[in-house]
């Protein structure tokens, strides 16, 4: 086999069909201690507050909306400062976001605010005690807050009564499935107490539970953001919720040929890969291949470019060992001359960025000729899969489930009319 070697880095050579690559370029941003406010610090914050009703409706209408978009059960600090009620992804859709304090008198942005300027919290005891000293320094501590990766964790949030109050806990960040937890107690005569609990997830299947923990998703465009952004597939959504970004080739549409495309029906997660208090698992599907590959000759070969698909999967926890439906494009056009693509599945743990070298092989007057390409993914990623499938694999497999590391995937060829 030959070997046709690229340098993917341009946009005409690496074509990113969801654009999700983060450069994480200040590593300790996202570690405890980094900046000056810590997850046990804001979970102790928000057992303080009295939160009512408006506040539980707020933090549910957000979680409800992010899991909605396609993410966890969160509420980010940068949204419930800048837009209460908001949900991860909503800044991307015309028209959903609230404007101010649409919808609440009271957010939980004012009332954070309110109890640390009445010097009543923890945290207010170690701030300056001249009144202009202590204002700024509460100025500080809310940016700081808001600039940073923290977030309101709800897991099974669809479960909540409408009414009960959470008990707020926090990640360890030390791979612990159990921590102390805040819950208040009305003494029935308006007193209101905070009391110390032990936190585990079964403990948060059972009673409403709020964890303090790090974002990792919002950085990036989840599929059902991408199937919401794309107006030809719409609300509807039709069977396919990642459609090709490039439409069908001159060669496709003047031939009898039916255009063959390569999709993911469906993921299947057969391991949570975090502790309970970090929330879902971030899956990274990348694909190396070569599209509406019909070179004949060699010097024709040189015209065609390797294409990166590269997407997110969002899996809450409570869907592991059950398979869930994603109908996402990996290679838009397959021809018979593509043999091999080269597919790696990665969960997010953050990190530098680095690559994996790998190849995409084509045939050309019965001959092989590889295509390099680089993948990329972070040092401290999970690798779950990577490896090479062929054409002769996935049409003997066309809709069978395969296993591949932690995950099962159930791959589709397609026809379309050209």
């Amino acid at each position: 086999m030959r070997k046709i070697v690229f340098i993917v880095c341009g946009a005409a050579a690496l074509m990113l069909h969801s654009g999700c690559e983060r450069v994480d370029t200040c590593p300790g941003d996202n570690e405890e201690g980094a900046l000056p406010v810590s997850l046990e610090d804001v979970a102790l914050l928000l057992s303080e507050i009295n939160i009512g009703e408006e506040q539980l409706r707020e933090v549910s209408d957000a979680v409800s909306s992010s899991s909605e978009n396609g993410y966890d059960e969160e509420y980010t600090m940068r949204d419930l400062f800048s837009c209460p009620g908001a949900g991860v992804g909503d800044s991307s859709i015309p028209g959903k976001l609230k404007s101010g304090e649409s919808g609440y008198r009271s957010p939980m942005r004012d009332m954070i605010r309110e109890h640390l300027l009445s010097g009543a919290s923890v945290l207010s005891k170690s701030m300056p005690k001249k009144r202009e000293a202590f204002t700024s320094s509460v100025d500080v501590f809310l940016k700081a807050l808001e600039s940073s990766d923290i977030q309101i964790y709800w897991p099974f949030s669809e479960d909540w009564d409408g009414e009960s109050l959470p008990v707020i806990t926090f990640d360890p960040c030390d791979g612990s499935e159990t921590n102390i937890g805040y819950r208040a107690v009305d003494d029935g005569s308006g007193v209101r107490t905070v009391e110390e609990v032990i936190v585990d997830e079964r403990f948060a299947s059972e009673y409403p539970v709020w964890v303090v923990n790090r974002n990792d998703d919002a950085g990036f465009t989840s599929l059902e953001m991408l199937r919401r952004q794309d107006p030809e597939w719409g609300t509807g959504g039709g069977s396919v919720i990642v459609k090709p970004q490039t439409l069908p080739s001159a060669r496709a549409a003047s031939s009898d040929t039916p255009v063959r495309t390569l999709i993911l029906k469906d993921f299947t997660m057969l391991r949570n890969y975090d502790p309970w208090f970090a929330g879902a698992s971030e899956f990274f599907v990348k694909i190396g291949s070569v599209e509406d590959f019909t070179a004949s000759t060699e010097a024709e070969l040189k015209l065609y470019n390797p294409a990166v698909t590269d997407f997110m999967i969002v899996v809450k926890r409570k869907y592991v060992g059950k398979p869930r439906p994603f109908n996402a494009v990996l290679v838009s056009e397959w021809t018979d001359q593509l043999e091999k693509c080269a597919l790696m599945i990665t969960e997010d743990d953050g990190g530098t960025r680095t690559s994996w070298k790998c190849s995409a092989v084509v045939k050309v007057a019965s001959k092989s000729y590889g295509f390099e390409i680089n993948l990329p993914f972070n040092t401290r990623d999970d690798i779950v899969w990577r490896g090479q499938l062929s054409r002769r694999y996935l049409e003997a497999n066309d809709c069978v489930t395969g296993h591949f590391g932690d995950v099962d995937l159930t791959f589709e060829i397609r026809e379309y009319p050209s």
